[in-house]
């Protein structure tokens, strides 16, 4: 398995920042409008305080739990990609929202900045298996989680045997192609294929939560397990 390079991944995002919420939702056919909603309705079932919004690029999951969690929940959204940055913050003004209440903050997952026991939620959307070194960003989420919160990760799996074939067509054949359509890069679609198909299948990522000492540890597989949700607690 080849380990993310943060400065390669860094500058595949930065390049396709611009056009990035476009070809999310063309290339998942609009389903990651339906993976996000199932991430806030788990949120919403054990959240009502402080949300850190791990990878959060353009913000689309820091919107979609801010439309979905109490009013009084404050959420943050973090990334390491300044110009995926820009592209929340801009997003924010043309709804109108308060930036107090919808923060956007460089940061590293590897070596976060909060002090520990922050937050009441993490959440990171297809942003774990770009870590360079999963087990540490992991021991980093568990440290700002205060005891009994929760995290959430939605992530790309590995699909149902019967539909691998023609997932991974798709992935490799197709995808790269109809990305370098809307951004003009190529690379970072093959990069998307790349990582999607050397990162754990469901069970896999629960043992690794389960490593990093989360407890009540479930999954949910989505779309034919071509991605998943899964949620540990920090003990109390």
């Amino acid at each position: 398995m080849t380990v993310p390079d943060p400065a390669a991944v860094r500058a595949t995002f930065s390049s396709v920042a611009r056009r990035y919420d476009l070809a999310n939702h063309v290339l998942s056919g609009g389903l990651d409008f339906l993976w996000r909603a199932k991430l806030v309705e788990w949120a919403s079932s054990s959240c009502s305080g402080k949300v850190l919004d791990l990878a959060t690029g353009s913000g689309d999951v820091a919107f979609a739990l801010r439309r979905g969690l109490p009013e009084q929940s404050a959420i943050v959204g973090a990334d390491f990609c300044p110009p995926m940055l820009d592209q929340a913050r801009a997003k924010c003004e043309r709804l109108g929202l308060d930036p107090i209440g919808n923060q956007f903050v460089e940061e590293d997952c590897l070596s976060l900045s909060f002090e520990d026991d922050s937050f009441d939620l993490v959440t990171i959307a297809f942003g774990l298996r770009n870590l360079s070194d999963r087990p540490r960003g992991l021991s980093e989420m568990k440290r700002v989680l205060k005891p009994g919160g929760k995290l959430i990760v939605l992530e790309f799996s590995q699909p149902s045997l019967w539909f691998r074939p023609l997932y991974y067509l798709y992935l490799r054949g197709i995808l790269p192609w109809l990305g370098w359509l809307m951004t003009r890069d190529r690379k970072a679609y093959l990069y998307l294929g790349g990582s999607i198909a050397s990162f754990p299948d469901r069970e896999g990522l629960c043992a690794e939560l389960e490593e990093a000492g989360f407890s009540a540890v479930r999954s949910l597989g989505m779309t034919f397990s071509v991605v998943a949700l899964h949620e540990g607690s920090k003990e109390d």
